[in-house]
């Protein structure tokens, strides 16, 4: 339940655009690493809050989960790998849901807003910020 609650995954968009000159809709495999490559993503967690990721260009994921209850996870942090195929972002983390891979698509909203869909048919929003 609480995989469903806080995805993670999330995430990661990119191309040499930026989020903010994106047009709102898909986006590429190349708009996606630009847009999150080196940069904070903050997933929208039901009933408040945020999850906060950081996607180093190295390809390195690491997230810490909120202080709510709902999105506690064990241990509260975490690292993984992220990576762009096609265009789609995939990530897997070293502990957290069980080391699996989950791929998303994401679909800018604004300049530094998107909405993503992970593999398995959950959703969510999403803020990126340097």
């Amino acid at each position: 339940m609480i995989k469903s609650i806080v995805t993670l995954g999330m995430a990661t968009l990119a191309t040499g655009l930026g989020l903010a000159e994106a047009a709102a809709g898909s986006m590429s495999g190349a708009e996606l690493k630009q847009a999150i490559s080196g940069k904070h993503v903050y997933l929208a967690i039901p009933l408040g809050g945020e999850f906060p990721l950081y996607y180093r260009s190295s390809g390195e994921v690491d997230g810490t989960s909120p202080t709510s209850l709902l999105a506690r996870l064990d241990p509260n942090t975490d690292t993984g790998k992220w990576w762009v195929t096609g265009d789609t972002l995939c990530q897997q983390w070293k502990i957290w849901y069980e080391q699996k891979r989950y791929c998303f698509t994401l679909e800018s909203t604004g300049p530094a807003s998107l909405n993503w869909v992970r593999d398995d048919g959950f959703s969510g929003t999403a803020r990126i910020a340097d």
